[in-house]
């Protein structure tokens, strides 16, 4: 190695080291402030205070009442981190699915994987009962997710949908359907629960504990892993299929891969944080214009900016109308309308 690619190398690694630095003050930074905002506000050096001395008791002096350190380690922080998770997972499949699609407006929501999963979800919440623990939703959340998905390619196949526009209409059709059938659930479910359903149809992460981030994490980490590891796959297959199958790959079974972990991670997702929409086509389109479309950049650019986004609405949610939770759904429906009005503007 010659001493100038030894110097470029060694500058390489240093911006790739001062850009993680970067990227973990931002996440860090907006955890602490979207702890720190709501009902009953909590000072920055209060919410560092508690989590230092939950992590490493002794380690700080206490300053705080008893109140403020529930309210902070008990109630926001699992319900930030989950934020973070669930922004994470539907930014990470929406940069996936806009590939593999090769169409830009692809995400969970627009596609019916949400939908699937809502609906696995209210089934196992008002019919079936939790007969597999706390397992159950995300399970049936995993296979509404995944039957949406198959019916998604299978009416595709039988209208000859093969361009990736008209696949996008395959998904908002099967949506549609998928959310009747959910509707019907919920009519013909028990009207006590109804009221926590349809809270949860329009998002909401009140209910988040720390038992809860064990699932989300434990299916995000590997498929993003997996989904990065095919970033290669990924760029090829943006091209065309026919260019993807002359450089070896098989086009059918890998897009079907990837629709598989898609409604994986969806359907977790879905089943602890309720219908997020417009958070997996938003980041994607936002993190192109810094990071450029290589997707092995694009997946985990789209994954940070997904989680960082949702930790905010979600503290907007929170303040909005404190000291009741505005569902989350609602700011990001906003914000996705907004963004479809300003790319619309864009493109003209």
């Amino acid at each position: 190695m010659t001493e100038a690619t030894a110097i470029a190398t060694a500058a390489r690694v240093g911006r790739r080291a001062g850009v993680a630095g970067i990227v973990v003050a931002v996440v860090a930074a907006a955890i602490v402030l979207a702890v720190s905002v709501g009902a009953v506000p909590v000072p920055l050096a209060t919410v560092w205070g508690i989590a230092l001395d939950s992590v490493a008791p002794g380690l700080v002096t206490p300053h705080w009442t008893k109140a403020q350190a529930n309210i902070v380690w008990e109630i926001r922080f699992p319900r930030v981190l989950l934020a973070g998770l669930v922004g994470a997972g539907l930014g990470l499949v929406g940069g996936a699915l806009q590939a593999v699609t090769r169409n830009k407006l692809a995400d969970p929501h627009l596609l019916g994987i949400s939908s699937g999963g809502a609906f696995g979800a209210i089934a196992a919440l008002m019919h079936t009962g939790l007969f597999l623990g706390l397992l159950t939703v995300p399970l049936m959340a995993f296979g509404g997710a995944l039957a949406a998905t198959l019916m998604v390619l299978g009416v595709a196949r039988f209208a000859g949908a093969t361009s990736a526009d008209r696949l996008i209409l395959a998904g908002v059709a099967v949506s549609f359907v998928i959310m009747a059938g959910a509707n019907i659930l919920i009519f013909l479910g028990d009207p006590r629960a109804t009221h926590t359903v349809v809270f949860w149809m329009l998002g909401g992460l009140g209910l988040a504990q720390w038992p809860h981030l064990l699932w989300p994490l434990a299916i995000l980490i590997p498929c993003a892993v997996w989904l990065v590891a095919q970033s290669g796959a990924l760029n090829a297959i943006s091209l065309g299929d026919e260019t993807a199958a002359s450089l070896g790959l098989a086009v059918p079974r890998f897009r079907l891969q990837v629709f598989v972990v898609a409604a994986l991670v969806t359907g977790v997702m879905v089943a602890f944080s309720g219908l997020i929409g417009f958070v997996g086509l938003m980041m994607p389109h936002l993190v192109r214009l810094v990071v450029g479309g290589d997707s092995a950049r694009v997946l985990p650019a789209s994954a940070i900016a997904g989680g960082v986004f949702l930790i905010g609405a979600d503290a907007v949610a929170r303040v909005a109308m404190a000291p009741e939770d505005l569902p989350i759904g609602i700011v990001t429906g906003l914000c996705g309308g907004l963004f479809f009005i300003w790319l619309m503007a864009r493109k003209r």
